[in-house]
């Protein structure tokens, strides 16, 4: 009869690394274990190392607070789009990357931008600068739906040109809803919108649905443009 071999719960040097490494994804290791393993000086040298012990179900929960505090805003990324990660890790790993979102650098935030997970969507939509949003619009669980929720007046100029020059730009429901934004937005104070920030909407949708749209359209200018009798570029 087979048995299994016992696991060996030991920690480097007496475990190969490689041995070890894969131990920290053991659905039930000792919490003891992964206490210990956290300690290990080397480890705490490699934090993204440490996200596997803060992230795992089987982590005590002051443990996994304190893990949370010293991780990198990749590593805390990382936890917070994994479904297999421990809800409360997910959680807190939320809660922190919003709160380091306002001290990152640019190139940071593009870098979370493309990954970052569903609740901080609305933040990094608010940023007004174009290489943030280019990359979220390629974020890839970013759908039309999600999309469509996000465009809301007031509408930033910043946000109409990253729309226009991504992929989203020749669909329907996109079109309309930005122009609805645009249209709720052209008279605020310092809106910086133009009239021919609608043109690209304008040309993705069809003489049927510029007609309705021109219906629920209350800037005067902007109806006669959205209006098929009259060309965008009229």
């Amino acid at each position: 009869m087979f048995h299994p071999t016992p696991i060996s719960w030991a920690l480097p040097p007496e475990l190969p690394w490689p041995r070890f490494l894969r131990l920290l994804r053991h659905p039930d290791p000792p919490r003891e274990w992964l206490a210990a393993a956290a300690d290990l000086p080397e480890l705490k040298k490699r934090p993204l190392l440490l996200r596997w012990i803060a992230q795992h179900p089987k982590a005590p929960a002051h443990l996994r607070s304190t893990l949370m505090a010293r991780l990198p805003w990749r590593a805390l990324a990382a936890i917070a789009s994994d479904a297999a990660a421990h809800p409360q890790a997910r959680q807190q790993a939320t809660e922190k990357l919003q709160q380091l979102w306002t001290a990152m650098t640019q190139g940071e935030r593009r870098s979370l931008a493309l990954h970052a997970p569903r609740p901080l969507w609305g933040l990094v939509w608010r940023t007004p600068t174009s290489g943030v949003l280019a990359a979220f619009l390629q974020h890839p669980k970013l759908g039309l739906e999600q999309l469509v929720a996000l465009i809301q007046p007031p509408l930033r100029p910043v946000q109409a040109d990253a729309l226009a020059a991504s992929r989203w730009r020749d669909l329907s429901p996109v079109a309309e809803q930005v122009l609805r934004a645009l249209d709720r937005s052209l008279a605020l104070p310092d809106s910086g919108l133009a009239l021919g920030h609608a043109v690209p909407w304008i040309k993705a949708m069809d003489d049927e649905t510029r007609i309705l749209a021109a219906s629920r359209t209350l800037t005067p200018a902007l109806r006669r443009m959205v209006h098929p009798r009259r060309g965008p570029e009229d």
